[in-house]
């Protein structure tokens, strides 16, 4: 499980850190009809490395902060943090 706090309507979807105990996601969709949802699992899936059935909203589908399960290895996904803060 990965705790997200996502800012939609940004000009592209990347990872700027850490925002109160979460990873903090600029994603470049609008929050309208649950398509910023569908972009930001889409987008991980694919940063992953994962189909994008391996990753699923847990919590906070209208909300900013989220919740997403990854089916994934542990050390690929912490590898995969480590990487993206490094080059926030």
């Amino acid at each position: 499980m990965l705790t997200l706090a996502v800012q939609p309507n940004a000009r592209q979807t990347e990872v700027v850190g850490l925002f109160e105990g979460a990873l903090r996601v600029k994603l470049a969709a609008p929050p309208i009809d649950g398509q910023a949802n569908l972009a930001l699992t889409a987008w991980l899936a694919k940063e992953l490395g994962l189909p994008k059935r391996a990753v699923s909203l847990r919590r906070g589908a209208a909300a900013r902060h989220k919740q997403v399960d990854i089916d994934a290895p542990l050390a690929a996904v912490q590898a995969w943090l480590v990487s993206r803060l490094q080059a926030a």
